[in-house]
């Protein structure tokens, strides 16, 4: 139910006359005398007292209103009798429970109790407290420490709530001031008994209240009249003054329901003469209203009562002005307006509605559409964009159903052709969007990310492309492949297509292949600063990821389309093969054996892999069918691999048995042996397979064992010998020459935690440094402690034998041999067991003298001699301190790594390059000869500029130098064909175009030159500003694509030539319309007619003036269809304008005017003798008090608001 408020006339006028001022006196005097002074309206503040004793007191208007402070601690005294005493045990006075009572009445109501026996054996109790907790202790006191009586008291059983009072604060109350517990009945129970309990006193004061307001209550009645609603406000009045005035002349309690509630009756509360009066009066005004007031009503369809009211009630407001007595009221959804009012001026009212509503019928309309509640959405557009450009465009009303109702139902409402229109369109609309479609791809997650692009581009880029498809991606939480496509179904499907091939692609580009390089090669694949892979990855278009140095792995990864993984993977093969005698092999093994020959985490194929150094094998992808297992490395480990595959694979296809053991991981070393000796032997012995776990492996102490379920138990007998053998802990001394215990204790003891690892765990122990002892002693396993002690004696059998060898190579090769890092060096340690030791760097610059010169201290040679003594110099033939490597172990192995050393020796040679293109070779920064020196390992060296010279010279390994002396051959026929082109390409050619052209030639944002240069592959260069020839096009480039450029830049002068320009007069106040939101209107515009349009720049001379560029025939018709245009903009401009008037407040201005001079001028808040009143004359311009010169001393003033405090 709604309904609408009317202000009558008569409550505006009374609102009005409340605010109007007071008619002025005859007398300007009189009025003047009726204002407060200052002082009145701001007395001052107390001044200190004069009086020299100080007790004078100023009394004023801020002291006399001052009121002294109370305490808010009181102190009550309570007798209790000595009949009426709980306790009466004398003996016990202040101890036992009574005590106990109080301390705890204390805690509880935080106030103070002090007890005293008076003469008659009362007790006299003083409480001391805030006055609340005073009031409960009182209650505690009466009903812990005093006995306790109960009486009742009958009253009527309306009374009853009118002693518990609200939410029971009366009740509270009157418990807390008689210090007894009073129990009203519940208000289901028929009895009118309330029960009191406590001490006589308390029982009389609580029965006496409870009378009280029993009595009270029957002087009072209650009476109910039902009076229709619509008659409620002629009983209440304007702003309810006239049921105010009712409650006031009989002093009874009106009680009139609110509009909302639906309700009838009307309460009246109050003594019986005062309500009795007030029914009275109250029927009075009904029926004289009854009598003079009549209700109809106004059958009017609900679509209508919106446009009734009109916007913001304007035109129902024109009604209620005219009839303010008549109440109209529009029920929703109901097709009648209820009319309520004295019955002359609700039928004047009814006629004028009738008016209204017969004239909307005829000039509107309204039509409902069924839509989809799912396309409803969609229809609004984002911001209601879509429904709100309908309303405007057709001058109707659309109301479309909330999702809470779930309703199909569209209404349009407005003029009936807008209506019809609307309503096409909206139907064309849903029509659409029934023919679009929802298609979900499956797309696999981990493409999603290279689909959408860093940053959006990608997917931004297949949005442009198809703009009326919706694409969704899946959040990357919820491990989804479905993207989902929404729009029109041929687009949809084009969009579909689009991202298959997409994803295809991906596909394609995303094939993989791990490829098992050995890790001491995975430096040459690399290269020097990365060249060689680079030039893999480059040529072959692939990503190619190598493992950590700090990785155990082998495997390289090479992605990208199959073939270009193919053509990567057998190149970085073909190195291996190069660098290693590598072969591969194929064998035949059943697809059905092969997850059992790879084992449980791949162990069995590992264990293999392990036993033959440098193998690795490659078994086809699981459910391929695929019977062919590759074998790749060494010919010879290769050889046994294949022999141990085939072995495992026969066993498996009998009958296979498996045992596992368990030993500590110290042991391990120890049961496998140097070189897989002692497993071999328990392997060939027994036929079974044992197999160690490695180092990923969570279980370190597992050992497994696979077979014949006979050779299986052979071979555990045996290790578990093994094992025992080496649970078994002896100690065991033996002798080493001191001069030896510096090589095994070095590097931190490096040899002795080999020692451990090798042979069990084997602690190795020496004597302190210092000590001359040769006594060593070991500590382990027996068979350990035995291993150890044979390779110790091992190691000083070669310490024994060993020799120091010199090998002489000049130390400007010394950084060459080592390598980077010191890696070539380290490789000849390692295969040849020896130590290296390079000399200290020979100091050119001074402080180290040479060999074959004298030292600098050495006394001045006179004629060849010193002091007269002549000795002989050093041999100039003898070798050079720093140029002697040392080398020390066994003879035959020092012999071996000095002809390794010296095969590392960098030798030279000239290779002959035109001089011309020694600066291409060395490229830009030195980039270009530095990738050929990091290709090819060696060092190049090209002429300084100044020698004209046309020999580069190539310093490396000799292994190296082909490779070089060739890359940079073929390098030179590079670059010489390279000039070639170079001369060709700088074909010049220039066209004269006159300037007014180019900027047309440049196209928008440099597209048309763009364009051109693209096309033909050539560079085109327009004047400077500032050059003399601002006419001249210079291209460059191939003659032929030279002479195709020009062409194409005459082509389009030829046709600009053939343009036009004419200048029209557009009115300067549609240009916007014309030019659109970001030029998007003028841009269709001149596409549409290829045309150029120019508009005025604002302080233009002309601002109307705008000019049209073309072919004839086009500047015609964009010339017409921009006159067009401004046509129709300047009908709405007009109309625009027009509003503009209308919707100014003229009216306002003239109704504040005359109430203002009704009213007469506003003085604002005035008082008398105020300290700013001054005497209306001007300042003097001379007085140096009111106008003081800078550093001149001023007198004080005395300020109108008092002497200052501070």
């Amino acid at each position: 139910m709604s309904s609408v408020a009317v202000l009558t006339q008569e409550s505006f006028n009374e609102h009005r006359s409340g605010l109007m001022p007071e008619q002025a006196s005859p007398s300007g005097a009189e009025d003047e005398d009726a204002l407060p002074t200052y002082k009145d309206a701001f007395p001052p503040l107390p001044e200190k007292a004069s009086s020299p004793d100080g007790v004078q007191e100023v009394s004023n208007a801020w002291t006399s209103k001052m009121r002294p402070l109370k305490s808010s601690v009181i102190t009550q005294v309570f007798h209790v009798p000595l009949e009426e005493r709980k306790y009466k045990d004398i003996n016990q006075f202040g101890e036992g429970d009574q005590a106990k009572v109080c301390v705890d009445i204390m805690h509880k109501t935080g106030a103070h109790l002090e007890l005293s026996m008076a003469k008659d054996q009362g007790l006299s109790i003083m409480v001391s407290g805030k006055l609340d907790a005073v009031m409960k202790a009182r209650k505690e006191i009466v009903s812990r420490l005093q006995t306790q009586a109960s009486a009742t008291v009958a009253i009527p059983k309306e009374h009853h709530r009118f002693v518990i009072g609200k939410n029971g604060e009366k009740l509270q109350e009157l418990e807390l001031k008689t210090a007894t517990k009073i129990q009203i009945p519940r208000p289901d129970d028929s009895s009118n008994h309330i029960k009191i309990s406590g001490t006589k006193e308390g029982l009389e004061k609580a029965k006496h209240e409870i009378l009280l307001i029993s009595a009270e209550q029957d002087k009072r009645a209650v009476e109910r009249l039902s009076i229709d609603k619509v008659y409620h406000p002629f009983i209440a009045g304007a702003s309810n003054k006239l049921v105010n005035e009712l409650m006031q002349e009989t002093g009874a309690r009106i009680s009139i329901p609110p509009p909302s509630v639906n309700k009838t009756e009307i309460v009246i509360t109050g003594e019986k003469e005062q309500v009795a009066l007030a029914v009275s009066m109250i029927k009075k005004i009904f029926e004289e209203k009854a009598n003079s007031y009549t209700v109809s009503s106004v059958l009017a369809p609900a679509w209508l009562h919106r446009f009734i009211i009109g916007k913001k009630g304007q035109n129902l407001a024109k009604i209620t002005q005219q009839m303010p007595k008549v109440h109209i009221e529009f029920t929703e959804g109901d097709d009648k307006i209820t009319l309520e009012g004295p019955t002359k001026d609700l039928q004047m009212v009814q006629s004028q509605i009738e008016a209204i509503v017969s004239d909307l019928m005829n000039r509107m309309d309204y039509a409902e559409i069924s839509v989809d509640p799912k396309f409803h959405r969609h229809l609004i557009g984002k911001g209601g964009a879509n429904i709100n450009r309908i309303k405007d465009q057709y001058k109707v009303s659309v109301r479309i159903p909330p999702d809470n109702e779930k309703s199909n139902l569209i209404r349009i409402e407005g003029d009936p052709q807008g209506v019809q229109e609307a309503k096409k369109e909206l139907l064309e609309l849903a029509s659409r969007m029934e023919n679009e479609r929802t298609k979900d791809m499956i797309i696999e997650q981990r493409f999603h990310r290279a689909i959408i692009g860093q940053k959006g581009e990608k997917i931004k880029e297949v949005r442009d492309k198809f703009p009326e498809v919706i694409i969704n991606f899946p959040d990357p939480a919820q491990k989804s492949d479905i993207v989902q496509l929404r729009g029109p179904r041929t687009e949809v499907e084009k969009c579909s297509k689009f991202m298959q091939k997409v994803v295809a692609e991906m596909v394609e580009n995303s094939y993989s292949v791990s490829v098992p390089i050995f890790k001491q090669f995975h430096k040459n694949i690399i290269g020097k600063g990365g060249a060689n892979i680079k030039k893999i990855r480059e040529e072959t278009n692939t990503k190619i990821d190598l493992p950590a140095e700090n990785s155990n792995s082998e495997m390289i990864i090479i992605t990208g389309k199959k073939a270009n993984v193919e053509a990567a993977r057998n190149r970085i093969l073909a190195i291996q093969k190069e660098l290693a005698n590598i072969t591969e092999m194929e064998v035949s093994i059943p697809s059905k054996l092969h997850n059992s020959l790879i084992g449980s985490k791949g162990r069995f194929v590992r264990s293999i892999m392990e036993e033959c150094t440098g193998v690795h094998i490659h078994f086809p992808t699981e459910g391929s069918g695929i019977d062919t297992v590759t074998i790749r490395g060494p010919a010879e480990e290769v050889e046994k691999a294949k022999r141990q595959l085939l072995s495992l694979a026969e066993e498996k296809q009998t009958k296979s048995f498996t045992v596992e053991l368990r030993a500590k991981p110290e042991y391990h070393k120890f049961l496998i042996g140097k070189g897989g000796c002692n497993i071999r032997k328990v392997r060939d012995s027994t036929g079974a397979r044992i197999i160690f776990p490695t180092a990923e492996d969570k279980d370190q102490e597992l050992i497994t064992v696979v077979g014949t379920e006979e050779a299986v138990h052979e071979a555990q007998k045996e290790l578990d010998s093994l094992i025992k053998s080496l649970d078994n802990i002896v100690e065991d001394q033996m002798t080493v020459d001191p001069k030896h215990h510096r090589y095994f204790v070095a590097r931190r003891g490096q040899v002795l935690r080999d020692l451990a690892d090798e042979y069990g765990g084997v602690m190795v122990s020496f004597p302190r440094t210092g000590t001359q002892s040769e006594r060593v002693t070991l500590k382990g396993a027996k068979d350990c402690v035995e291993a150890a002690k044979k390779r110790m004696l091992e190691i000083i059998e070669d310490l024994d034998s060993q020799v120091t060898m010199e090998c002489i190579i000049p130390q400007k090769f010394h950084r060459s041999i080592m390598g980077p890092k010191g890696t070539r060096i380290q490789q000849i340690t390692r295969e040849h067991n020896v130590q290296i030791k390079f000399p200290e760097r020979e100091d050119l610059q001074g402080g180290v003298f040479h060999f074959n010169s004298p030292p600098p201290d050495a006394p001045i040679q006179e004629n060849g001699e010193p002091n007269g003594e002549v000795k002989d110099l050093a041999d100039p033939a003898a070798p050079k301190k720093c140029d002697i490597i040392i080398l020390s172990g066994r003879k035959e192995k020092c012999e071996a790594a000095v002809e390794a050393l010296k095969a590392l020796v960098p030798v030279s040679i000239e290779v002959e390059v035109p001089f011309e293109l020694h600066r291409y070779i060395i490229g830009q920064k030195g980039s270009g000869i530095r990738k050929m020196m990091d290709e090819f390992e060696v060092n190049i060296q090209v002429p300084a500029p100044e020698l004209q010279s046309d020999v580069i010279s190539v310093t490396g390994l000799a292994s190296h130098l082909d490779r070089a002396k060739e890359g940079l051959l073929d390098r030179v026929k590079e670059l010489q064909a390279e000039q070639e082109d170079r001369a060709l390409r700088s074909f010049k050619l220039t066209i004269t175009v006159d300037p007014k052209y180019h900027p047309k030639i440049i196209g928008r944002k440099g597209a048309i030159i763009t364009q051109i240069r693209t096309e033909h592959d050539v560079n085109i260069q327009f004047p400077e500003k500032n050059d003399e020839n601002q006419d001249q096009i210079t291209i460059t480039g191939y003659e032929q694509n030279a002479m195709a450029a020009r062409d194409a830049i005459q082509a389009i002068v030829d046709e600009l030539e053939e343009m036009i320009s004419e200048d029209i007069t557009l009115d300067s106040r549609v240009h916007a319309r014309i030019i659109g939101a970001r030029g998007k209107g003028i841009r269709k515009i001149m596409d549409e007619f290829k045309v150029d349009l120019r508009f005025p720049q604002s302080g233009a001379a002309d601002p109307n003036l705008v000019t049209v560029t073309g072919r004839p025939e086009l500047v015609d018709e964009a010339i017409d269809h921009l006159l067009n245009l401004e046509e129709e903009y300047m009908a709405d401009v007009v109309e625009n304008e027009s509003k503009m008037v209308y919707m100014k407040p003229s009216g306002t201005a003239s109704s504040a005017g005359a109430a203002e001079e009704h009213r007469g001028p506003s003085k604002g808040f005035v008082v008398r003798e105020a300290p700013w009143t001054t005497p209306n004359e001007a300042p003097d311009m001379s007085s140096a008090e009111d106008f003081p010169s800078f550093g001149a001393p001023v007198a004080a003033k005395a300020s109108p608001w008092g002497p200052k405090r501070f």
